[in-house]
């Protein structure tokens, strides 16, 4: 690599997102400029920060590595994310979520759930769940940058100073600029993300020779895959697995079902829909939005399955046996270095920055918020259109953001190989056991109360940990704490230990929420009809 000539592209790249966050900071002058936008954010700009907030280096390096590992099931996800991520978290919780959250005066979601079931230990419980867990899932993000810098500039950066230098450019922005900064960079980075991706997909099927030829290749290659994934029930990169195998529950569960239904509850996206003025930026928001997530995370999947007929062609061997030790979330990187030019190699690395600084972003606002709003607030709810008309408030979230950023960087140094798609699936396998029922109910249903909504919340959260530490063995077994405790790896055999916790845990907490809300009184009739009050722009 010439690194005169990337130092010069990234200086401009980093002099441009500076600029953004400047004027993020110059235009915020209240606690709600600093955690919604001011409640008046542009389509185009909601849409792609949006986007560009859900998908990162966990789903270009995380998730296109395991696509180069699993097979191209992972397009599975591709349709999630954009049936639930989009179509559906645009067009009905995000109009719903707007609604209550406007009517409610909330900032945060952990705020939104608190002020829908009139309870501060709900807001406060979702705080600490995204406090203590979210930072998983930003040192997962951290790590797929840092490792592509130190693939790219081998032998020049190490992996722990490639980490340093991109977290202290996140915490710079996000710190100053609060969530306009975010939302401003985000639009930039997102733009940028969009262009890398279709010249990457471009550039792979020319190098392969043409998409035909290319999947005819992968297909061929079938008898190539590890013996590990063949007994586990893998078919090949072009099949499914077989139905009901431990690849299988692997695949589906953990990753497709894990992120694809799990993105309904994350909070660092739901608070998008609180900062646009009426329905109608929603509306015109899905078309753009779901175009960016089939560029981000199709392209992604597929050039992660393609990967292995390049490397197989290169080297004889498939993408997994060619990266150190089998870190699959070596192998996209390692592709752009060895399949691309040199020049595209540079937009690339813009194009991982941008993903990564545009998810690290809202993840390290969410933390913050979470932090300084959610747990350690005093404000009671009438005084908050007080605390919303002054900077208070704001201080408390500084910390929590500088809390989160130190815990984020610990945990992307000592986190093991192979680790971003999983740390991703976890984080919101938990967020969707713990606060998916209660939101959908919230959201929907009028009778929904704050004890069912509570004890929903405790039983998705306890029964997610649990199935994560003691039955899900590609977990347990990381952890270690059921080893420790009784000599196994799992408490349970085929097919439960391959089965990931959100295929248990969420369904038994929408069932508790459900039953105890059905045998406990209402919500009080005056918070009900102010939570659903419909104003006059809502169409």
């Amino acid at each position: 690599m010439n690194i005169p000539i990337f130092i010069i592209i990234l200086a401009v790249y980093l002099l441009a997102t500076i600029l953004l966050g400047y004027l993020g900071w110059r235009n915020t002058r209240n606690a709600s400029d600093f955690m919604v936008g001011g409640r008046r954010t542009h389509p185009y700009v909601m849409a792609i920060s949006y986007g560009a907030t859900f998908i990162s280096t966990s789903a270009i390096v995380g998730f296109g590595g395991q696509a180069a590992n699993l097979g191209l099931g992972l397009l599975w996800l591709t349709f999630l994310n954009i049936l639930f991520g989009i179509f559906i978290a645009f067009i009905f919780f995000g109009k719903k979520t707007r609604l209550i959250g406007q009517n409610l005066n909330a900032h945060t979601f952990p705020e939104l759930l608190g002020k829908r079931y009139n309870s501060r230990a709900i807001q406060r419980i979702g705080g600490i769940v995204i406090f203590l867990f979210m930072p998983l899932y930003a040192g997962a993000v951290l790590i797929g940058a840092a490792r592509f810098i130190e693939e790219t500039f081998k032998g020049k950066i190490s992996y722990l100073g490639a980490l340093i230098i991109f977290t202290l450019i996140i915490a710079a922005y996000v710190f100053a600029g609060g969530i306009k900064g975010v939302m401003y960079t985000d639009t930039l980075q997102g733009t940028i993300m969009l262009g890398g991706m279709a010249a990457l997909l471009i550039l792979t099927y020319t190098k392969l020779g043409g998409v035909i030829t290319a999947h005819q290749a992968l297909t061929n290659l079938a008898s190539k895959m590890p013996e590990n994934l063949v007994k586990g029930g893998a078919l090949g990169w072009t099949t499914m697995p077989v139905l009901g195998s431990p690849i299988w529950w692997t695949l589906v569960s953990a990753v497709i079902l894990g992120v694809g239904i799990g993105v309904l509850a994350q909070p660092q996206l739901a608070v998008r829909f609180m900062m646009v003025k009426s329905n109608k930026e929603l509306n015109r928001a899905v078309l753009i939005g779901g175009i960016f997530i089939l560029m981000m995370t199709g392209v992604a999947f597929v050039i992660g399955g393609l990967s292995n007929v390049f490397f197989f062609n290169e080297t004889g061997k498939i993408a997994v046996q060619v990266v150190e030790k089998g870190n699959v979330d070596k192998i996209i990187p390692a592709f752009i270095n060895m399949a691309m030019p040199p020049w595209f190699v540079y937009l690339f690395m813009i194009t991982l920055l941008a993903a990564a600084m545009s998810t690290s972003s809202g993840q390290l606002h969410a933390i913050g918020t979470s932090f300084g709003r959610d747990v350690f607030s005093k404000t009671s709810y009438a005084a908050d259109y007080k605390e919303e008309k002054s900077i208070k408030g704001v201080f408390s979230t500084k910390i929590g953001i500088l809390i989160g950023v130190v815990l984020s960087f610990i945990l992307g140094y000592f986190l093991p190989i192979s680790i971003v798609a999983r740390a991703t699936s976890l984080f919101f396998g938990i967020c969707a056991a713990t606060f998916l029922p209660m939101y959908t109910l919230g959201l929907f249903w009028k009778r929904a109360n704050k004890p069912g909504a509570f004890t929903g919340m405790i039983v998705g959260l306890i029964t997610s940990l649990f199935w994560m530490l003691f039955i899900h063995e590609a977990n347990s077994k990381m952890i270690g704490l059921v080893k420790l405790l009784t000599g196994k790896t799992t408490l349970l055999g085929a097919p439960w230990s391959a089965m990931d916790p959100i295929v248990i845990a969420f369904p038994l907490a929408f069932i508790v929420t459900l039953i105890v809300t059905l045998c406990t009184r209402p919500m009080p009739k005056e918070i009900v009809e102010k939570a659903f009050r419909v104003e006059k722009d809502a169409a």
